[in-house]
């Protein structure tokens, strides 16, 4: 028998203390069913899930894998650049990070373990709270304002940085396929305004010297520009258009798989785990930026026709096919070229098809290598439709509770979408990764994930004791097993990542608490009361 539910239509305080109040499940709903503010519902099922695949398939696998296989290299020992979990064990400092080798494959399995666990958490979260803003919602209705705020602010920190890289990222592959076709634009506005390594050509010659020139990477921003007039236009629209690119992607990957298996050297699985479990462990640190996209499901929960049901589907769904994929890609990947070799290599995928092509001159790997490139775009353009849908939507949630200005909740008279908050996260986004290169800054955005993902986790332990009476759509098994597996899974991959990290992730969190108490903890409902 369910509880009686509270009156849906005031702010409900749980806390005498404003820091600690949560919004009711009942007003979260209640508010989101304002004429006003309404989004209109057209997903289902196959749409929640071809949205889940857009996002969690696109840069990392195609850039971001051959980091994780390979290891990094810095020119000075710094305790900095050290993994937090290895400093503490060897109390050293480091020249590098430790890669995994052929064992990526086991860095995926661990991270899917993580994401397994975190996505049951999602979707009995998604399925009792089908509400737009996905982790800071669920940490509002559970946790507290205070906590809530921590998790939107970093949430902007993980959508914004993570398309900034993926926007950097494509522009690389069409500067790439333009070369295939032997056109050649002005590096000046194909390359970042700042290069903080320089920028030189495949046979080492520096074309650009570290630091700042006059340039604008334009095919970052463009990407970034005409993605917002999508998701202006609205959901349906931009659903649509990322289930075709979501087929194309994965057609692209299924054609690397395929092709690259028949060129497979056994020797280059030896050996295994290269750098031990402790590369293992990074390795899973760094590959889980193709990770984060999952939640990203759970985002466009007002928008779902059926969210108890399909909420669930769509974010289980969208974990099993991608780390099948991804696990093919690094076998692979690991088989047609020694590990060693994808040191600094931001293309991995792409520049081990060249390698073949040279290699064996055959027509039909040339193609594939066309094919690759432009199933990579498409991964990428994919990846940064959803998560600028998932960014506006937080936004617009954030707006709605009084924490961010009401501009931010402007909705399309015609369109019923968020677009106020879309066009500015697109300017956010756009104008930086037309200048800045920062792909060096994945990191930042895996440590954000993993904070959120343990919070929500938390999140459902807390309503399984303080509201057991309420509905769910769908129940993680287990009883609070996976919650808690969820959270200590957490804590261990952010442990891989480098203390650097961690200081830079503390330093946006102090940014943050800094504009909630000057203006956000005024303007909030709960003030008003």
């Amino acid at each position: 028998m369910s509880q009686p539910s509270p009156e849906p239509t005031a702010t409900v305080r749980t806390s005498d203390n404003q820091l600690f109040c949560c919004k009711s499940i009942d007003k979260l709903i209640s508010d989101s069913e304002h004429p006003e503010r309404r989004l209109k519902k057209t997903l289902g099922p196959v749409s929640l899930t071809a949205l889940g695949i857009g996002a969690v398939i696109g840069a990392g696998i195609f850039t971001v894998i051959g980091t994780a296989i390979a290891g990094q290299k810095f020119d000075t020992s710094s305790i900095l650049n050290a993994p937090l979990l290895d400093y503490m064990i060897r109390h050293s400092a480091t020249l590098g990070r430790p890669g995994a080798g052929p064992a990526l494959a086991l860095s995926l399995v661990l991270v899917a373990i993580v994401c397994g666990f975190t996505a049951l958490c999602y979707a009995e979260l998604a399925s009792m709270i089908p509400i737009a803003g996905s982790a800071y919602t669920y940490t509002y209705a559970t946790m507290g304002e205070l906590i809530a705020w921590i998790i939107g602010w970093d949430l902007i920190l993980e959508y914004a940085v993570s398309n900034m890289a993926v926007s950097v990222g494509f522009s690389a592959h069409l500067v790439a396929m333009f070369d295939w076709f032997g056109f050649h634009p002005s590096l000046r506005w194909i390359s970042p305004a700042y290069l903080p390594g320089g920028l030189s050509d495949i046979n080492g010659k520096m074309l650009y010297a570290p630091g700042l020139h006059f340039g604008f990477d334009v095919p970052a921003f463009l990407i970034v520009m005409i993605l917002t007039v999508v998701l202006v236009r609205g959901i349906r629209e931009s659903a649509e258009a990322n289930n075709t690119m979501v087929i194309l992607k994965i057609s692209a990957i299924l054609a690397f798989v395929i092709a690259g298996a028949h060129y497979v050297a056994p020797s280059n699985w030896h050996p295994f785990a290269p750098q031990g479990w402790s590369g293992i462990l990074t390795g899973g640190s760094i590959i889980f930026f193709t990770y984060i996209g999952f939640d990203s499901v759970s985002t466009a929960a007002e928008e779902a026709r059926n969210p108890q049901r399909d909420l669930p589907i769509g974010i289980i769904a969208t974990l099993i096919v991608c780390t099948l994929l991804y696990i093919s890609v690094a076998i692979v990947l690991t088989g047609i070229v020694p590990w060693h070799s994808m040191l600094d290599d931001a293309a991995p995928v792409a520049n081990s098809l060249k390698m073949l092509v040279a290699r064996t001159s055959s027509n039909t790997l040339r193609w594939v290598e066309l094919g690759v490139l432009f199933g990579a775009m498409m991964g990428m353009i994919s990846s940064l439709l959803v998560f600028q849908l998932g960014q506006a939507r937080v936004w617009f949630s954030m707006s709605r509770d009084g924490l961010l200005p009401r501009l931010f909740g402007r909705v399309h008279p015609r369109f019923r979408t968020p677009s106020t908050a879309t066009w500015i996260a697109g300017f956010v986004v756009g104008i930086p990764a037309g200048i800045l290169d920062i792909g060096t800054l994945s990191d930042l955005s895996n440590i954000g994930t993993l904070f959120a993902f343990a919070l929500v986790s938390i999140g459902v332990i807390i309503l399984r004791y303080r509201d057991p009476g309420r509905h769910r759509g769908f129940r993680a098994p287990g009883g609070i097993a996976a919650p808690v597996l969820s959270v200590l899974f957490c804590v261990l991959l952010m442990s891989g990542l480098p203390i650097l990290t961690w200081l830079r992730f503390f330093a946006w969190l102090a940014i943050g608490l800094t504009i909630y108490f000057l203006y956000s903890r005024h303007r909030s409902e709960f003030a008003k009361k």
